[in-house]
C-alpha cells in the first residue's frame, strides 16, 4: 500500500533535473582578452561591507541580464581580508570555508550550484567589475553588516527563487507573477536558502540601511519610506540606488590620455569579426 519508492523516485528526478538544469546556465563563456577593470588597484581601495558588482559570464548571467536590462548580473559583499576580522567566531566561520592568504580581500556571494562561499576578489580578474559603496555607513553597522555576510557562509543556493524572480520580472509570462511564487510567502526559506543580490540585501537590511526604498509623499509633505522585499532585489539595484556611491577602476587610465580631441583612434578593420560588430572605422560617422 505505501507510495513511498515512488515519491522517493520522483524526488530523486527532480534532484537530478534541477542539477542538470543549474550546470547547464552555469556554463561560461571566455573572458575578454583584455580586462575592463583594474583587479590590483580595485583591490587595494576597497572597503568593508562594499558591494562588488560583476558583470557574469554564465549562461544564467546572459537571462539575469537581459531581464534586467543591467550589464551586472551579479553582487558579493566585500567583507575585507582574514587577518582584518578580529571576531574570533566569525573568523572560524571563514577559516573553515577559506584556507587562502589570510591577507587578501575576500568576498562572500551566492552561487548556483555552490551556495554561498567565500573566495579572494582574485577569482574575477578577468571580470569587468564595479564597486557601489553604501554612502556614510556607521562602523558598528558596517561590522553587522560583514558578520550577517559570514553568517551565511555554507548555506545553499535558493534554485527556486531564482526562478521567481525571473518569473516575476517577465510581466508577459504564461504564469500569474505571484502563484506558487516563493517571493511573496513570509520567510519562506529565508533561513535556509539564498541567492546572491537577496543575501547582500538582507545584510544591509539587518541595519535598516535602504537600497531602493519605496517612497511616497503625503498630503503634508512628509516622506513614507517602505523597505524592498530583498527577495525581488537585483544587483542592478546597487548601481541604481541614491545610497550607494559608485567607484570604477578602469583597466587603462583615462585621465593618462589627456585632451580627448588628442586620441589616436585606429580602424576597426583590425579587429577581428566579432569586434568589428561594435566598433567603427575612423572615418565613418557612427
Amino acid at each position: 500500500m505505501t507510495r513511498k519508492p515512488d515519491r522517493v523516485k520522483g524526488i530523486s528526478t527532480m534532484m537530478w533535473l534541477k542539477n542538470r538544469l543549474s550546470a547547464f546556465l552555469m556554463q561560461a563563456r571566455s573572458p575578454r582578452d583584455v580586462p575592463l577593470s583594474d583587479i590590483e588597484q580595485l583591490s587595494q581601495n576597497l572597503k568593508a561591507a562594499d558591494v562588488v558588482l560583476v558583470e557574469g559570464l554564465t549562461r544564467v548571467s546572459d537571462v539575469i541580464r537581459w531581464v534586467t536590462h543591467s550589464p551586472w548580473t551579479h553582487a558579493a559583499l566585500h567583507i575585507g581580508c582574514l587577518d582584518q576580522i578580529d571576531d574570533p567566531a566569525l573568523r572560524a566561520v571563514l577559516e573553515r570555508h577559506y584556507q587562502g592568504p589570510s591577507n587578501v580581500p575576500l568576498l562572500i556571494e551566492s552561487y548556483l550550484n555552490e551556495g554561498t562561499i567565500v573566495q579572494p576578489i582574485s577569482f574575477y580578474s578577468r571580470h569587468h567589475l564595479r564597486i557601489a559603496r553604501p554612502r556614510d555607513l556607521k562602523p558598528e553597522d558596517t561590522s553587522a553588516v560583514v558578520a550577517y555576510a559570514i553568517s551565511r557562509v555554507g548555506v545553499p543556493y535558493n534554485v527556486r527563487q531564482i526562478f521567481d524572480l525571473l518569473r516575476f520580472l517577465f510581466p508577459w509570462f504564461i504564469l500569474p507573477r505571484r502563484w506558487r511564487s516563493s517571493l511573496f510567502e513570509l520567510n519562506a526559506g529565508s533561513n535556509t536558502k539564498t541567492v546572491c543580490s537577496t543575501m547582500v540585501a538582507e545584510a544591509f537590511g539587518r541595519v535598516q540601511y535602504p537600497i531602493l526604498p519605496l517612497v511616497k509623499r503625503t498630503d503634508h509633505g512628509r516622506s513614507h519610506f517602505y523597505r524592498r522585499n530583498p527577495k525581488l532585489c537585483t544587483p542592478s539595484d546597487f548601481d541604481y540606488s541614491p545610497y550607494f556611491d559608485i567607484v570604477k577602476y578602469p583597466y587603462f587610465d583615462a585621465d593618462a590620455n589627456g585632451n580627448y580631441a588628442l586620441i589616436d583612434w585606429h580602424d576597426a578593420t583590425e579587429l577581428d569579426q566579432t569586434e568589428k560588430d561594435f566598433y567603427v572605422t575612423s572615418d565613418k560617422a557612427p
